[in-house]
C-alpha cells in the first residue's frame, strides 16, 4: 500500500433523537447498556479469539464506553445551562475489521455521541451516522462495518426508549 496526501470531502448526517425519560435517568441507563470498557482485562487477553468472546461479554449491545466527559461539570459557572455530557461509544473488536484495511478509520471510531437536555428539559441523543462516516473510505467492507454499526446505534436508541430514525434502517443510507 503506498502513503500518499489525500483531501476527502464527505457527507456527515447528524441524528438528533428525543428520549423519552429524564436526563439524569437516561444518562444513568446508558451507560448501562453502554458499559466502560475494562481496559486491563482486554489488555491480559492471550488471543485475538479470547479478546472477541470478552468483548461479547463487555458490550452486551455491541458498545463499550471509552470516554465519557460531564460537560455540565465542565461548563459549571458559565452562563450556559445545558445538562449534557460526551461519550466515546464503539467496540474495538469491530472497529478492527476496518482499522485492518485502512488505520484512518479510527478518526471515527469510537463513535462520538452526546446525551443532553434541552432547554425545554427534553432529553437528546446526538450522534453522526456511522454508515456516512465508514462509506467516505471508499472501501466495500468498511461501508458494510458502517452499516452494521448503523443497526447497532438503531437498537440502542430504542433501547433507550427512542424512535431510531429511518436512516438508520435505509440499505444505501
Amino acid at each position: 500500500m503506498t502513503t500518499h496526501d489525500a483531501t476527502i470531502d464527505h457527507p456527515a448526517r447528524r441524528l438528533v433523537v428525543a428520549l423519552p425519560h429524564p436526563y439524569d435517568a437516561t444518562r444513568e441507563h446508558y451507560e448501562t447498556l453502554v458499559p466502560e470498557v475494562d481496559l486491563a482485562r482486554f489488555f491480559q487477553m492471550a488471543s485475538w479469539q479470547a479478546t472477541l468472546e470478552l468483548a461479547e461479554i463487555n458490550a452486551p449491545h455491541g458498545f463499550m464506553r471509552y470516554y465519557r466527559s460531564d460537560i455540565t461539570a465542565v461548563m459549571a459557572g458559565s452562563p450556559s445551562v445545558w445538562k449534557a455530557t460526551q461519550y466515546l461509544m464503539g467496540n474495538h473488536t469491530i472497529a478492527e475489521r476496518m482499522f485492518c484495511r485502512d488505520p484512518s478509520v479510527m478518526l471515527h471510531a469510537p463513535l462520538r455521541t452526546l446525551l443532553y437536555a434541552d432547554p425545554d428539559g427534553d432529553t437528546k441523543l446526538a450522534v453522526d451516522q456511522p454508515s456516512l462516516l465508514f462509506a467516505s473510505y471508499d472501501n466495500p467492507q468498511i461501508a458494510d462495518v458502517g452499516r452494521e454499526l448503523d443497526m447497532l446505534l438503531a437498537q440502542l436508541i430504542a433501547l433507550l426508549g427512542g424512535d431510531p430514525p429511518p436512516q438508520l434502517a435505509a440499505k444505501g443510507s
